[in-house]
Parts: C-alpha cells; structure tokens; sequence
C-alpha cells in the first residue's frame, strides 16, 4: 500500500478485494484520505500533525483557526502532508471565514445576482480565491449554486444569486470560472440545491416535496453550469427529495448517482457531519459511512466549536475519531466496500496533487474595486430625502445561524460610527420596551442632525421585525430601513436593500444616507 500522505493513492492497488488492506493501520490510512476534518486553535495540534502525516486529506478552517499568522499554519499542515486539502467558507457578502472579526469586504452572491454582471461575479470570485491562496489553502467552499425560490429560507437566503434558474446558472459558472482561474478549487454547494426550504439543515433535516421533473429544471440545472465551467468539487446538501427516496441527500446514492450522470467526476464533498440533520439521525460516524458508501469522496467532519457551551475541549479529535472510527469498523467488517473508499481517496488525491502543482504557479488576478460592485448593487424603494449628518441605529435583525452571522455588529459599527445604536429582540420584546428603544432613538438622533436607521434581515417573512417597522414609522416618519436579507414589499419607511449582512454592503448604505458634515 502507498502512502496517502507522501504522494497520494494509487487506485489501481485497491480497486479489488484481494488487495484490501488487512491491518487496523492500513485501514485508518486508507480513511484517514477521505476524511476533512475541522479543529480547535490557531496553531496545529500535535494530535492533527500526526494524522496528515498519516495521510490525512486535509483540514478545513473556521473562525477560531484564524490568526494574523494564518499563513504559517497552512505552511505547516502543507510540511505534515505536502498534498493536504486546506478548505474554507469565504463566499463574501454574508458569509465569510478569514474577516470574521470585521466582516466581508467582497460582494455576496445575492449582491452580484441583483447587479447581474457576469464580469463583476468572475472578478469576485477571482478575488476570493487569491485571499483564499494568500491564506494558503486550496479549496474555496463556494459559490452557492442554490435558487433561492423560498423566502422563508433562514440557511440560503441573501447567501444566493437569486430566485430564477437562469440568472444563478450563470453566475454560479461565472464564479467557479473567477476562482479557479487563480489555482484554487471551488467547491459549488448545496447538490441538489437547497434553496426551497423553509428549515436550517444546522438544526433540522429539511424535506423537499413537489414535482422531481420541475424540482429538477429548477434546482439542479445551475450544478450543470458549474460543472461545465470546469468546477473541481460539489458539496451535497443534507435535505430529503422523497421522490427520490428517503434518505438525505449527503447519503443518497440515487442523488449522487445523479451528479455524476452529469458527466461530473470531480471530488463530491460531504456538508458538515456535524449538523442537526446527520449527527442526530445517523451520528456522525453512521453519516461517514453511509456517505461514501452512497458515493462520496470527501467528508467534511464540521466545525467543533458548534456544540456550543456542550463543547469538549477536545471536541476536535471526538469527531474525528467519530468519523474514521466508523469507517475503519466497516471497512473492517465489509460493511464498506474498499474499492469504494479507495475510489474516494484517489479522487482526492488527484486534486490534491493538482493542486499542489499550482499553489505556486499562478498569477494574482487584476486589481477589483470591490466597493463600487456592492455599491452599484444596492437598491432603494422610496425617498431617502436629503443627506443626515449621522445615523442612530435601532438593530432588529434576528439570531444569526450558524452559517452566517447575519446579527454580526459590525454592521451596526459600520453603519452608526460610533454613535448611538440599540439591538432590539422584536419577537421577545414588549410593547413597553419597543417604545422606550423608539424614544430612545428619538433623543440620540434630536438636535444632531441625524437619522434613525431600523436594521432588519426578514422584513417578509418575520411579523414581529415588520410591526417593529410599523411602530419605528408611527414614532419617526423620516427613518430609514436598512435591509440586509431579501428585499420585501413595501413598509411605509424608505428601504436600502443591501442583500448580506456585511461590513462593506453597511458602508455603502451609510454612504447612500450621510452628507459630508460627519
């Protein structure tokens, strides 16, 4: 047997039973080359280094790996194994992994939908991907080919191009053009699509009913586009299409059948193991097994820091060992075919090792003005009057996912500049205290020249952020509603659509809103 770590595997040594593996180390090898795991700390555990010198696939970053320093440790993953897949989140917009602290400075998906150009999309994505290359990892997870044809959808949202097929076909292509060209791999997600849902798969397992011929004519046919714009990896979505069965996509052999009867044969990645929808129907470890028995190559493990409160401090190495545990016991047993995971392990090598080949071999994309793309982006419904010189700002967005941190404050910090502003809990607070915020904002903003701003995220779809408008507009007839989610019907207030709760779309809005006295 080859070593995963030293410079990949080699299929044709597994893809018969009688060259499987027959001792517990060569078998948590041959998983340790499918697993993707996420873990706790800026600097590499010592348990980590071990496992990608063993082989392991690689790593995927979340907010608490990150650092000034993020660069030193990609450079010391890529020593433990030189072929390591480092994979983060950095969609831009809502979503972002390397400017958790102070919000996204590129344009989000629902942004670049809105202002539908296709060169502003492929500048972005090529722009993600040199921060992602900066950062020193390989894999871009996005863009989201998601249509987001439920406005109720609390995990997809503003995280899309749109609503209609045709407009996030080609952006969704665009995109993975853009990144792929700066030698990073985009990884397109959620297969089959995950945006006519009402349900978070971070807390619940989403089930899609309907037509299967229309879902697919809606929902897959952007996939299809990013397939033929050459995309590198698919991420599946934990959601259930009972016409094709009962169990969730990510573990669905007829669904990922399906993506390779589209002619794809790139690495199919797991979403997180660690959501509501796997770990608590089939546990992490079942959710291993059965995905790539199913036909998956890459198992994202999650992020261990979801738990909570609930989180061990070495919750890291639990799931990990959740996973290749499972795998190694099934392997062992025959539950999982070898050849499968064999399969799975070579298809992701070969990215790998192509990858490493152009981790220093392309050119930095050209410069982008990122601003003027969110500016030109932003939309207004009614009057927004003469220039304030300030804003006050009453904050009614809800609880942020654990996808995206849509109650993040620096939008707020990016909005008021340091002047006043109060987070209000619309759907908790009592009439007594929705007046006192109100008045409250009254004061900071009498005499000053300033304006109130009501931050909300689901001005459609949530009644309780929508009376708070009602109530904000009674009070205050000049306030402005600063839409950061979908855009909605009208409220009597003028409205700015932002589309993403971020850092760059909040100055734009303030820009649109304040004169130069400030």
């Amino acid at each position: 047997m080859r070593r995963a770590g030293a410079d990949g595997f080699d299929e044709e040594t597994f893809m018969t039973t009688e060259h499987a593996p027959a001792g517990a180390d060569e078998l948590a090898r041959l998983a340790n080359g499918v697993l993707w795991p996420g873990f706790l700390g800026a600097e590499l555990p010592d348990w980590l280094a071990a496992e990608l010198r063993d082989g392991l696939a690689g790593v995927v970053y979340f907010a608490q790996n990150l650092s000034p320093h993020l660069d030193r440790l990609s450079a010391a993953i890529h020593e433990a194994n030189p072929r390591a897949l480092i994979g983060v989140d950095e969609e831009g917009g809502s979503v972002t992994r390397l400017e958790t602290l102070a919000g996204s400075t590129a344009p989000g998906a629902a942004q670049l939908g809105a202002l539908d150009d296709l060169a502003a999309t492929r500048a972005t994505g090529a722009e993600l991907a040199r921060r992602v290359r900066e950062a020193g990892a390989d894999v871009l997870i996005g863009p989201v080919a998601d249509v987001n044809t439920d406005p109720r959808n609390p995990v997809i949202g503003v995280r899309a191009f749109g609503a209609q097929t045709a407009l996030v076909s080609r952006h969704a292509a665009a995109e993975v053009e853009g990144i792929q060209g700066t030698g990073v791999a985009a990884c397109v997600k959620h297969f089959p699509g995950h945006g006519d849902t009402a349900l978070d798969s971070h807390h619940d397992l989403p089930r899609i009913t309907g037509d299967p011929v229309e879902f697919d004519r809606v929902h897959i046919e952007p996939f299809r586009a990013a397939i033929a714009a050459g995309a590198r990896s698919v991420m599946t979505a934990h959601i259930v299409v009972p016409a094709w069965g009962e169990e969730p996509a990510t573990l669905n052999p007829r669904v990922l059948g399906m993506l390779r009867a589209e002619g794809f044969d790139g690495v199919i990645v797991t979403d997180a193991l660690d959501m509501a929808a796997i770990r608590e129907s089939v546990g992490i470890g079942g959710g291993a097994v059965r995905a790539l028995a199913a036909g998956a190559d890459l198992l994202c493990v999650g992020n261990p820091t979801n738990p909570g409160d609930a989180a061990a401090p070495d919750q890291d190495q639990r799931d990990f060992h959740a996973a290749r545990d499972a795998i190694v016991q099934a392997l062992a047993d025959g539950t999982l075919s070898v050849q499968r995971v064999a399969e799975a392990a070579a298809r992701v090598a070969r990215l790998a090792e192509e990858l490493a080949a152009e981790r220093t071999g392309s050119s930095a994309p050209e410069p982008v003005d990122l601003g003027g793309i969110v500016a030109r982006s932003l939309t207004v419904q009614g009057d927004l009057g003469a220039p304030a010189a300030g804003l006050v700002v009453l904050d009614a967005r809800r609880r942020a996912t654990l996808a995206v941190d849509s109650a993040a404050s620096y939008v707020v910090e990016a909005l008021a500049e340091g002047a006043w502003s109060r987070r209000i809990d619309t759907e908790r607070a009592t009439a007594d205290e929705v007046a006192a915020a109100i008045a409250a904002a009254r004061s900071a903003a009498a005499g000053s020249g300033s304006r109130i701003v009501v931050l909300v995220d689901r001005i459609d779809t949530d009644p309780s952020q929508r009376g708070f408008v009602a109530a904000v507009g009674e009070a205050a007839p000049d306030a402005v509603v600063v839409n950061v989610g979908l855009p909605g019907t009208g409220c009597g207030l003028a409205v700015i659509d932002v589309r993403a709760s971020s850092s760059l779309g909040a100055q734009a809005a303030r820009a649109l809103l304040v004169g130069r006295a400030d």
